[in-house]
């Protein structure tokens, strides 16, 4: 399906109804679960009792061909296997692949279930256009995504020139 025609089911939905709940496909945004996950930031602090290791200061994670930005992420290993688990993201969070890109306030990345949820002023980029709402679930198998709340779009033609 067209982003033109997602976003004009969109458009539609949010004229008659105060809240929306829409399911869109996001075909940029798919991972490999199973890739490197690769952190950097300005300082690390590992509490070996809970098993989190906290980022903070310029943080960025990158998973294949994925990124996450953030203020600060607590990453949380598995007490077993002592894979990471999860990442969870705030202070202004931006996940960007090769042809999407989503800010939100904040986002967790569930790696075992392969999900990405972000909520607080979400906005996703794709390519001119854009739409936003409160909350987002995507899946990153798949790239199908949840969104819920508020949600609005900005459509913007393309030049056939």
């Amino acid at each position: 399906m067209s982003l033109l025609r997602i976003v004009l089911f969109l458009m539609f939905a949010t004229a008659t109804a105060a809240a929306a709940q829409t399911d869109i496909a996001l075909g940029g945004i798919q991972a490999d679960s199973s890739a490197p996950v690769e952190i950097t930031a300005d300082s690390l602090s590992v509490d070996q009792e809970t098993g989190i290791a906290a980022f903070s200061g310029n943080v960025l994670i990158t998973q294949g061909e994925l990124r996450l930005s953030a203020g600060s992420v607590e990453v949380v290993y598995d007490d077993d296997s002592g894979d990471i688990t999860r990442l969870i993201a705030s202070g202004g969070v931006t996940f960007v692949t090769a042809t999407d890109a989503a800010e939100a306030q904040t986002a967790v990345y569930d790696l075992a279930d392969n999900t990405l949820n972000m909520t607080g002023d979400v906005l996703i980029t794709q390519g001119r256009s854009a739409i936003a709402a409160d909350s987002m679930r995507v899946n990153l198998a798949t790239g199908k995504a949840q969104l819920d709340g508020r949600v609005r779009t900005t459509l913007t033609q393309q030049d056939n020139n």
